[in-house]
């Protein structure tokens, strides 16, 4: 039999604890380093007897879940600084083992400016449910926001820290806003870094953003993964009763990936509807001729080689006087996919003129490579049968694109070859230079 109340002394509630406590760490922060003075729940099986405090933080509080996965290098600068307590602290954990997850409260004492004991407990997951429940819809927005804090540019701090992929839980550590930038800057993509230190330079927000204004841009970021998302950064500066000399901000990243590749692949679809030829699927009028002055501007100032052709179907009038114009337009598709399918493995951009006409700028290509290309398309579609109209021939102006030419000068040009072709007894292959 257990002893009475009024027996038990202060040392034997210590005993009781160290025999029912899961787990007590004890951490020295300065050496990086800890060892475990009790051990009574496997589950902790992965704390070792002594070892990194680094390691152990990001066991306990950078855990990801089931997949085991790490929290990529750059990310790692913090956990220096969120292992760093400066009172009593109290969270919950959860632990992934055996793909099930455990419960843990996790309780911080520091013992004196460097030492701090760690005592780990695991909870019923049924006096866990009743909490997950009531904030399960609250997390759910919570989480789109992967990162916030409380920014001061006058002290030059920071402040209530909360990586959300880490914990719901605030860092305690101090961090300087000066070396927070520099930190998170080797985690945006590398085209947006430019940007991101524009934007965030403690002079631009104080210039830009005035007192109750929000401002946000977007950019890619790594998650906790390593992997780039598309992210929302946005500062907000608060409205005190100092506001024209009182430069605090609220800094908040939000997770804007799944609706921004939604977004980008819709406007894609409907950048390719708008330059492309309902009837033919090449590229319309405008879109070849933007990729001409493309052209012409690339071999202005480099030493690439570009030319072009055009096309055009011979006697296609006949073709819809005597079979009518769903046989036309059958024919222009059909003529449209031999030329595709030849230039598929080739540098080549393809576009309607208009009418039977078509033109093909062609990179990495000169007058002798395209002549030969004209030649083989010519004797293609000579030989090929069309679907009621039966034979078509097709008659091609080149040019190849010289370094002082325009627009007009370098179209003039593959325009009058073709008028050449045509002039001179058609389904031929002519150019100029």
């Amino acid at each position: 039999m257990g002893k009475s109340f009024e027996d038990i002394k202060l040392e034997d509630a210590f005993a009781f604890i160290e025999n029912n406590v899961d787990a007590v760490v004890l951490i020295d922060s300065e050496a990086d380093t800890y060892k475990t003075l009790v051990k009574n729940n496997p589950l902790f099986s992965m704390i070792d007897e002594t070892g990194n405090y680094g390691d152990l933080v990001q066991k306990l509080w950078f855990h990801l879940g089931k997949n085991q996965e790490t929290v990529s290098e750059d990310y790692q600068v913090f956990i220096p600084t969120f292992g760093k307590f400066t009172g009593k602290y109290n969270k919950r954990l959860k632990l992934v083992k055996n793909e099930t997850t455990h419960i843990v409260e996790a309780t911080i004492y520091p013992y004196d400016d460097r030492l701090y004991i760690l005592i780990l407990n695991e909870l019923d997951n049924s006096e866990y449910m009743r909490d997950f429940l009531t904030s399960e819809k609250i997390t759910t927005i919570q989480n789109t926001y992967l990162f916030s804090m409380y920014i001061d540019l006058f002290r030059d701090s920071t402040s209530s820290i909360s990586i959300t992929e880490i914990s719901d839980d605030t860092m305690h550590g101090e961090l300087k806003y000066s070396e927070w930038r520099m930190m998170i800057v080797n985690m945006i993509w590398p085209d947006d870094q430019q940007m991101f230190l524009e934007r965030t330079d403690p002079q631009y927000l104080k210039k830009n953003l005035m007192p109750g204004r929000t401002s946000s841009f977007d950019c890619l970021m790594q998650n906790l993964e390593g992997k780039y998302i598309w992210v929302k950064l946005t500062f907000s500066r608060a409205e005190t009763n100092n506001s024209e000399e009182d430069f605090r901000y609220v800094f908040m990243v939000q997770d804007i990936h799944e609706n921004s590749v939604q977004l980008m692949s819709t406007l894609k679809k409907y950048e390719e509807l708008a330059s492309k030829d309902a009837l033919t699927d090449v590229f319309n009028h405008g879109r070849i001729e933007t990729e001409i002055y493309n052209a012409i501007e690339i071999v202005g100032r480099t030493d690439r080689k570009v030319s072009m052709m055009m096309f055009d179907i011979d006697f296609f009038k006949s073709v819809n006087d005597k079979f009518g114009h769903a046989v036309g337009d059958m024919t222009l598709k059909h003529f449209a996919y031999m030329i595709k399918d030849y230039f598929k493995k080739s540098n080549v951009v393809l576009g309607r003129w208009g009418g039977e006409e078509f033109v093909a700028v062609c990179y990495d290509a000169d007058i002798e490579k395209v002549t030969a290309y004209a030649e083989e398309i010519r004797e293609k579609v000579s030989c090929e049968e069309f679907k009621i109209a039966g034979a078509v021939t097709v008659s091609t102006g080149l040019t190849e694109i010289k370094k002082e030419d325009s627009f007009s000068a370098a179209f003039d040009r593959m325009d009058k070859a073709l008028y050449k072709a045509k002039n001179e007894g058609r389904n031929r292959v002519e150019s100029l230079n």
